[in-house]
């Protein structure tokens, strides 16, 4: 048994706000399930969807995690650059050098993506949104692979990556240096067990390769999500089979 992964989730002070804009910027459709509050549903094989939750703590340093989206041409990088600014994006510098191509952007809310430029071979095969790319270690790129059931596609100098075998993007680990972390990642993984499965079998799976709990007493309601961190202490959810 292995999870889903279902959403990726953003804390934000206005979560319908930051839902507009990377529906504007992917294409992607509002939820119409309420369960999910403010949520996005891909429109090709992504195979998970993003969640905007509501949170009062401000944004102090980069995200961990952040997309990569692709293009096909100069022009369609241009055009990805433009309707984000136009959505409510904005540049920001991150120690970029020019001669690297991409072009750094944040979302309303200072978080942090990337537009690539052309021809870049390692996404050649995925989509619009091709990685989401993490700072983090070799061991936790092995962890979330055996967590998800999804194969490497790269592990070289500390440097890994995993993708479903339905297809969709990658998620990528750039290995050492890792930087410190400070406070709840704001942009975490929710997992959801299959149908007919239990959570507890699955949670006590998770502990087993690596997963740490966080007491029940910071994390809210005790009957509802599990919440777990991983080897590099990025908090995730486990939630009962949707």
């Amino acid at each position: 048994m292995t999870s889903q992964l279902f959403a990726v989730s953003f804390d934000a002070g206005h979560p319908l706000r930051v839902a507009r804009f990377w529906s504007g910027v992917l294409g992607w459709e509002m939820s119409d399930d309420a369960r999910d509050g403010v949520a996005l549903v891909p429109s090709d094989d992504t195979g998970f969807r993003l969640r905007f939750v509501a949170s009062q703590e401000p944004k102090v340093e980069q995200n961990r995690v952040h997309f990569d989206l692709t293009s096909a041409s100069a022009q369609e990088q241009q055009g990805t650059v433009d309707a984000a600014l136009g959505h409510g994006g904005r540049h920001i510098d991150v120690g970029q050098l020019p001669e690297e191509g991409h072009v750094v952007l944040a979302d309303p809310e200072g978080n942090e993506f990337c537009v690539l430029a052309p021809g870049n071979r390692f996404l050649a095969e995925c989509g619009f949104l091709g990685a989401l790319a993490c700072d983090g270690s070799q061991e936790v790129g092995y962890f979330w692979s055996k967590a998800l059931g999804w194969p490497l596609v790269w592990d070289q100098d500390e440097e890994t990556a995993i993708r479903s075998p339905h297809g969709g993007p990658k998620i990528t680990w750039g290995g050492p240096p890792v930087a410190p972390k400070a406070g709840r990642v704001r942009v975490r993984f929710e997992l959801a067990v299959p149908a007919g499965e239990d959570p507890g079998s699955e949670v006590a799976r998770l502990l087993s390769l690596g997963a740490t709990r966080i007491d029940p007493a910071t994390t809210g309601d005790e009957d509802g999500p599990v919440a777990l961190a991983d080897p590099d202490g990025n908090e995730f959810s486990v939630r009962a089979p949707r």
